[in-house]
């Protein structure tokens, strides 16, 4: 969702954009959802959905003009959410300035906690079944889902995006992370136009990116405890590179990306290409540690992220299944002459071989001139 310039209220009363009536509007249907649907499911949602979306927009750029309407619309949000909006603003200013948040008692923080405990004391007292068996379970729940939500837009100490389109549109923009904590006082309909392309990427919302590569890793682990599935590791992947350098002309210097943890890539590569170099990149300290004493006394090791700009001096680059990226810009514009990127078995791009259809996955050969 972008709307290419914002476009001051000059005559009304938001202060920075018109587009601001949306989260408004929103957080006033949430309202009236929660009188008319007061379920736990309701509660939840809304607690992760309007903390991430309205309230954090407003903690940054408050909508309006007038100190008043400010004040009583944090008021709103705080009873809306459960979360005192003083207390949701200060620890998130913390968290982009890079330093601890210590509770601070204020006069707005004292009113919105006085506002939440009311509401509560009120639900328990008039109606306490739903506050016990729905509001209560759906509110903890909400909170989880925060947490979840905040742990993995920073999952690995870095910042990551997501840069889908129905994601965004539901959430105002909320996947372009990378893009916010470089310009924490941008406009969330600006957001996008900020978009990096060395930005790290995730395919999953943040809510969902325990999807992703935790699990891969898991595998993995489970790869270095038995010599078993290395040998069938090693035996599918390389009948699949096999069967795809032949295509390529004499390659000196391989970049692997990520390869740490069981490094089947190198040991497959140093198999088939005895005289390359072999670079494996890792960003990972702890998986290039579990890698060291299967890798060849010959494989160059550095432990960084990957980043095409800078990391030119390859003819081939190997981009792993977990690639934590944008995976399609790769594929758009190959960093190297010859990309072989591992992706699932019906992702079929470029030329390719199937690696495993038990694995569900496949090896990809993208080259410049072959997109």
């Amino acid at each position: 969702m972008s709307t290419g310039c914002i476009t001051p209220g000059r005559q009304g009363i938001l202060r920075h954009s018109r587009w601001d009536a949306l989260p408004v509007a929103l957080a006033a249907l949430h309202g009236a959802l929660l009188l008319a649907v007061p379920a736990a499911p309701v509660v939840a949602v809304g607690l992760w959905w309007g903390s991430n979306t309205v309230a954090h927009y407003f903690l940054h750029r408050p909508f309006f003009r007038r100190r008043g309407l400010n004040v009583a619309f944090a008021l709103y949000l705080s009873v809306l959410l459960g979360v005192p909006q003083t207390l949701w603003r200060d620890r998130h200013l913390a968290h982009h300035a890079g330093r601890p948040w210590r509770l601070r008692l204020s006069p707005s923080l004292c009113v919105e906690s006085a506002l939440v405990l009311a509401l509560w004391t009120m639900l328990l007292a008039k109606a306490p079944a739903f506050f016990l068996t729905a509001y209560l379970p759906g509110y903890l729940i909400g909170l989880g889902l925060c947490w979840l939500h905040g742990h993995y837009e920073h999952a690995g100490g870095g910042i990551i995006s997501h840069h889908g389109v129905v994601y965004n549109f539901l959430f105002l923009n909320d996947g372009y992370h990378v893009e916010h904590h470089a310009h924490p006082a941008e406009h969330w309909t600006r957001l996008p136009a900020h978009a990096a392309p060395t930005a790290r990427l995730s395919a999953w919302p943040a809510v969902l990116r325990w999807l992703e590569t935790p699990w891969l890793e898991v595998l993995e682990r489970a790869v270095l405890r038995s010599p078993r599935l290395q040998r069938f590791l090693l035996d599918r992947h390389e009948r699949a590179f096999a069967a795809l350098l032949p295509r390529l002309p004499a390659v000196r210097r391989v970049g692997i990306v990520g390869g740490g943890l069981w490094p089947r890539t190198a040991l497959v590569l140093r198999r088939l290409l005895p005289a390359a170099r072999l670079v494996v990149i890792d960003r990972s300290a702890d998986n290039l540690a579990a890698a060291r004493p299967f890798l060849p006394a010959d494989v160059e090791v550095i432990n960084d992220l990957y980043d095409p700009t800078c990391m030119k001096d390859f003819e081939v680059i190997v981009i792993p299944l977990a690639f934590v990226g944008d995976r399609e810009a790769l594929y758009r514009d190959p960093p190297a002459p010859a990309l072989l990127i591992h992706d699932w078995v019906w992702r079929r791009r470029g030329g390719g071989a199937v690696v495993s259809w038990l694995l569900l996955k496949r090896l990809n050969l993208v080259t410049p001139c072959a997109r």
